[in-house]
């Protein structure tokens, strides 16, 4: 009974100490990256409790067949890996506003579209308030994607966040 005790305790301050890094408060910068041309939005991130946050995002997808602007928000919970190495996973959604080349899609000049995401990733968190991070944000459309990549967009991006 004693050695369960022991154990138990022990359990306790280890797993304590596994959540010890506080994610900052405030973050903001640049997301860039796209899995079929180039995507740049501007970034910023705000903690709702200790280990989550929310992201948003505005932005805009570039590619041969298409021009979008995007804004999306993001609900993530955030776990240590190693030092000041993270990995988080969320869910949100978002939406845009997207102009098809006439090429790719005959039926449709494009308009207004709504899509549901989730998104996993990895970031180093720097002694100086920098954020770097690498994520998947795999998007489906809902509502207005007639031809836009089959409903379907795995978004690959590149952030860099400065913290405060």
């Amino acid at each position: 009974m004693k050695l369960i005790r022991i154990i138990t305790v022990f359990a306790f301050f280890a797993s304590a100490g596994v959540f010890a890094q506080d994610i900052s408060n405030h973050a903001l910068g640049l997301r860039l990256g796209d899995s079929d041309g180039f995507g740049a939005e501007i970034s910023y991130q705000k903690s709702v409790a200790r280990y989550n946050r929310v992201e948003f995002d505005l932005g805009w997808r570039d590619s041969r067949n298409f021009d979008a602007f995007k804004l999306a928000g993001i609900y993530q919970w955030v776990r240590p890996l190693d030092g000041n190495f993270n990995w988080y996973f969320g869910v949100g959604g978002g939406l845009g506003s997207v102009d098809f080349d006439p090429d790719f899609v005959t039926t449709d000049d494009g308009g207004l579209f709504i899509f549901g995401a989730g998104d996993l990733g990895i970031e180093y968190n720097f002694d100086i308030p920098l954020l770097l991070s690498l994520d998947f944000r795999p998007e489906i459309g809902l509502v207005g994607y007639d031809g836009f990549n089959d409903n379907l967009d795995f978004d690959i991006a590149l952030g860099i966040r400065y913290q405060f």
